[in-house]
């Protein structure tokens, strides 16, 4: 099906709870809803590892009583959520796609998936994450285009949403796994501030984040809302900040256009429909400023042309250990490609590593050099619509980025930066995300930036 974001109509939520009040909907009737999409879907998609439905009917018949009576737990009692399977679940397994964690089941709740039980959500299924959380896919496909990959490493959430299956997922990020799928896929998505939403036991990696993918603005702000309202941010970090309600529309005055250092590589057509978008925007008369035009913008291009190396070289040796252990149990426990990530994390040094620290924070004073000057910083998403993937050919080399390259999101992950991406581009009939990336803490005016661009400006198609 080709992709349109002037015309696609994503599934919500947050509409439906007027009809739960008055009883002319409920909870379960809903979750029927997304049954009933899931049984069409799914074959083909194959966005989830585990589904969940007997004890999602359970808490959706819960939570309709709790409307019924006028007592729901929070806005987003009796949402339907997907949890990407590197989170650990009560009531299913916890296996990321990983031979080696087959039949994985600690039996416990993440804090971010008990903050949601508790705020009355269903625990919908696990979505399919690449190996580990890496660039080894699952079997998810892109939900317009099988032919095509959904992006990665939060495969099926991002997948989910955009085929009707649920109103929202959670998804995580060291590199550029919540935003690349979701650009890929078409979602409205955040990747907070680093260390706003409380990560749990997923705590091995300086960049990891638990994020939302979604159809709407209001669903994405509200489960991430409702997350840190009752779990907070990691340790010794402060929680997301902004309102207990989606963001108003609010509009940019200045921003920054960041090219990094994917920009010498896109396809026309990426390029040509990002800079009509941009002429959009300059004639809603938001100030756009390029490296040409100022310093500030050029020394962070310039911190951040190594975001690349700086990134994989930090995540490689901070996950050297647990992988190390999981590719000792034996022959097949990791995959190949994950294999050759870990060998090039045993050939670092410390040195290496504390270098690589050094360059990403020098990166992020550049990046707080911006605030004064501009109120967030534009860029692609994804590096066009998702790349073509058939599976790896037995005895070839193996493709280096199956899930496509994370070369415009390795920059805000370094940076610890919010970032929300808005389906405003199609490209060849597929989605095209544009990322609005902020200061660090700044999540809830970044959500009401990007959602002035999604209400007002017109989505270039093509």
């Amino acid at each position: 099906m080709s992709y349109d974001p002037s015309t696609f109509d994503g599934l919500t939520f947050y509409d439906a709870r007027d009809a739960f009040r008055d009883g002319a909907d409920t909870p379960r009737a809903y979750l029927e809803r997304c049954l009933e999409a899931v049984a069409a879907r799914e074959p083909l998609v194959q966005a989830f590892a585990h589904l969940n439905e007997a004890a999602s009917c359970a808490a959706a018949d819960e939570s309709t009583r709790r409307w019924q009576a006028g007592r729901p737990l929070s806005p987003i009692d009796g949402m339907p959520i997907g949890v990407k399977d590197l989170l650990e679940t009560l009531d299913m397994p916890t296996e990321m796609n990983c031979a080696g964690l087959q039949g994985n089941f600690p039996k416990k709740d993440n804090a971010a998936v008990r903050a949601l039980r508790e705020a009355g959500a269903v625990i919908f299924g696990k979505t399919v994450t690449a190996e580990l959380g890496g660039s080894h896919p699952g079997p998810t496909t892109n939900p317009f285009n099988p032919a095509r990959t959904p992006g990665g490493s939060s495969s099926g959430s991002a997948a989910a949403v955009a085929a009707g299956m649920m109103p929202a997922a959670i998804g995580t990020q060291v590199g550029g796994s919540i935003i690349r799928p979701a650009g890929y896929c078409g979602n409205i998505a955040l990747k907070p501030t680093q260390g706003a939403i409380n990560r749990g036991e997923r705590q091995a990696t300086s960049m990891s984040t638990h994020g939302v993918h979604a159809n709407a603005f209001d669903d994405m702000w509200q489960v991430a809302y409702e997350i840190a309202a009752r779990v907070g941010g990691d340790p010794g970090k402060s929680t997301l900040n902004g309102p207990s309600e989606a963001p108003a529309a609010s509009k940019p005055d200045t921003l920054i256009v960041l090219e990094t250092a994917g920009w010498a590589a896109l396809d026309s057509r990426t390029v040509d429909a990002f800079e009509l978008l941009l002429e959009r925007l300059a004639a809603a008369d938001v100030r756009l400023l390029r490296r040409d035009a100022s310093q500030e913008a050029s020394r962070l291009e310039d911190a951040i042309s190594e975001a690349v190396r700086i990134c994989v070289q930090i995540t490689g040796w901070e996950n050297r250990w647990g992988n190390r252990n999981l590719a000792d149990i034996g022959p097949g426990a990791i995959s190949n490609r994950a294999l050759a990530v870990l060998d090039a994390a045993e050939r670092m040094t410390l040195a290496d590593y504390q270098a690589a620290l050094a360059d990403r924070a020098a990166a992020q004073a550049a990046h707080a050099e911006l605030g004064v000057v501009a109120d967030a910083a534009i860029s692609l998403s994804c590096p066009g619509p998702a790349p073509f993937w058939s599976g790896d050919v037995e005895g070839a080399q193996l493709v280096r980025r199956p899930t496509g390259d994370a070369i415009f999101n390795y920059p805000s992950s370094m940076l610890f930066a919010p970032v929300v991406t808005t389906p405003m581009l199609s490209v060849a009939g597929m989605p095209v995300g544009v990322q609005l990336i902020g200061m660090q803490h700044q999540d809830a005016r970044m959500a009401a930036l990007s959602r002035w661009m999604h209400e007002n400006i017109s989505p270039v198609a093509g």
